[in-house]
């Protein structure tokens, strides 16, 4: 994916994007009548002519004044339509590349990062439409407009208005680029960052202030906030020198018209046809362009919003590879196979097999070659030292990541299967399970959504959270964010109950004990393997820490790859 084809699909179909156009030109060319008709309608009010020849002028006015706003408001109201509308393709576009990249190809993006670019950058795009072309567009036309009517009246006003505007778009463009152009293009990845260390702080804030390094990542913290303070205020710096300057060369050509006007003044020269023009005319090309330049405005202003959006584009487009890394599954034209019916006996057989993280350095693979069978009732325990490859095995069971040698499934080669199909047979349990901040309810029934309350207490029996949940209030009790009201061991619990919730013929058990107390560990272990006993389901155990002989049928031990 690459910035032209996230702004695509930011730009809204033409049908859908032309009738803002065409009601922010009106609305435009409203504001330039209302001015236009209103300095002619005072200025020929004060030679106090009969009022019959001020009617027409005096609803020209109204009518301009009612339409300014009332198109105005219309083109705010499609345009933002066409681009909130938009913006749910170019979000499920990003998510469609990401889906095959996920989880371990996105190993390099910082959590609170990727989360500014999938939300912040993308919501950003919104300004491809209103930001960007359409001020572009309604702003080009309308002077257009203006100067050749300008011209019709006054060549010499034309003249100097389109020069005014060419001036506007030029030196207004450079000095909002050298004012705030670096802030602009900075901006969306000094969000990402502070998000990220946000992110960072707020995750790991127990352990900082366990070992006092909360005050250090507060300064990360508060630096990363002083560095998007300043690219913020940078970037609202050069708009307001922008509109100044704008706003300055609008005065120029006013003073620029009157001095080329006033000399070929001719009494009832609009109206009594001697070749010259009245005070009425020179009033209205000398005010237009006031009207103008609050339009055009925009032009300036364009271009730096172009420079945030492609800014995030950018960023969208990085965390989405054109090319899936050759570390991470893609299903081929072979991958054909259905996913064993369920019930159906599933049995793995793995010969030498490898793999490898994306992006990692150097030959080595991360799991040397791992033979083993597993098949319905095994209870296969995996141990390794730390950096053997245990969590890299997982992952390549459940296809996370490709892998070398040769790994079946039911006899047949694991690729001949669609990687969701893997899924839907290979569990996978991690050491640290993601818990939603929601209750005891939701985070179980997204395993499976038809499942009745009672299916999930007896799941919750099943598992040993029976007697806990019930004392908590019963399945509407909150887990907190990331399972922050649970501990180690109970998450440990409620990821099996949903592992069996979904009734995976094979189940993988990454380290479950990681996050609890020694003295717990073996009673865990007993609990997790007794609950996932039964319906003939195998299960691979990964860990470090000893397990009894009692709770396995056979050990696979790991050694590190050189």
């Amino acid at each position: 994916m690459n910035r032209r084809e996230v702004v695509r699909l930011a730009q809204p179909r033409l049908r859908r994007f032309l009738p803002g156009v065409l009601l922010g030109l009106v609305s435009a060319l409203c504001a330039v009548g209302l001015l236009a008709t209103a300095a002619w309608l005072i200025t020929r009010a004060a030679e106090q002519p009969p009022i019959l020849y001020l009617s027409a002028a005096m609803v020209g006015v109204r009518a301009f004044a009612l339409g300014r706003a009332a198109f105005r408001y219309l083109e705010r109201l499609t345009g933002h339509d066409a681009a909130f509308a938009t913006l749910p393709e170019l979000r499920v576009g990003v998510y469609e590349r990401l889906v095959p990249v996920a989880p371990d190809g996105l190993g390099g993006s910082r959590r609170g990062d990727l989360l500014s670019r999938l939300v912040a950058d993308v919501d950003e795009q919104q300004n491809v439409p209103l930001r960007v072309v359409q001020p572009l567009v309604v702003s080009g036309l309308t002077a257009l407009a203006v100067v050749v009517v300008v011209s019709v009246l006054l060549p010499a006003a034309g003249l100097i208005l389109g020069i005014g505007l060419v001036l506007a778009a030029v030196l207004g463009t450079a000095l909002n680029s050298r004012v705030s152009g670096r802030a602009e293009r900075e901006l969306a990845g000094l969000r990402g960052a502070y998000q990220a260390e946000l992110a960072d702080y707020l995750g790991s804030l127990d352990v900082l202030v366990a070992y006092g390094a909360d005050a250090e990542a507060r300064g990360r913290l508060a630096e990363a906030h002083h560095a998007l303070t300043r690219a913020s205020v940078r970037r609202s710096l050069g708009s307001a020198l922008t509109t100044a300057l704008v706003t300055l060369i609008s005065g120029g050509v006013t003073l620029g018209i009157l001095a080329v006007g006033i000399p070929q003044l001719q009494p009832g020269g609009a109206g009594g046809g001697a070749g010259g023009f009245d005070g009425p005319v020179l009033a209205l090309v000398a005010l237009v362009p006031m009207a103008v330049f609050e339009v055009f405005a925009m032009v300036p202003l364009a271009w730096g919003a172009w420079r945030q959006v492609a800014a995030s584009a950018d960023r969208i487009a990085a965390v989405v590879p054109d090319v899936v890394p050759a570390e991470i599954p893609v299903d081929g034209p072979g991958a054909v196979r259905p996913a064993p019916a369920r019930g159906e006996a599933v049995r793995l057989r793995v010969r030498d097999l490898s793999a490898r993280w994306p992006g990692a350095s150097g030959d080595s693979p991360a799991l040397a070659p791992v033979s083993f069978d597993l098949g319905p009732g095994d209870r296969v325990l995996v141990r390794g030292a730390s950096g053997a490859g245990k969590t890299t095995l997982a992952h390549a069971l459940v296809r996370f990541l490709e892998h070398g040698g040769r790994y079946e499934l039911n006899g047949a080669d694991v690729r001949e299967y669609p990687a969701d199909a893997v899924r839907s047979v290979v569990g996978l349990c991690e050491q640290r399970p993601y818990l939603f901040d929601d209750d005891i309810r939701q985070n179980l029934l997204f395993a499976k959504d038809t499942a009745d309350d009672a299916e999930l207490e007896a799941v919750l029996d099943r598992v040993g959270l029976g007697e806990w949940m019930r004392e908590r209030g019963g399945l509407s009790a909150r887990v907190g964010e990331r399972g922050s009201l649970v501990s180690g061991g109970q998450a440990q619990r409620i990821a099996l109950a949903r592992a069996l919730l979904a009734g995976f013929p094979v189940l993988v058990l990454d380290e479950p004990t990681a996050n609890v107390d020694p003295d717990r560990a073996d009673a865990l272990l007993a609990d997790l393997l007794s609950a996932a006993a039964g319906e003939d389901r195998a299960v691979l155990l990964i860990s470090h820490t000893p397990v009894p002989d009692e709770l396995v049928t056979s050990t696979v031990t790991l050694v590190a790859a050189h």
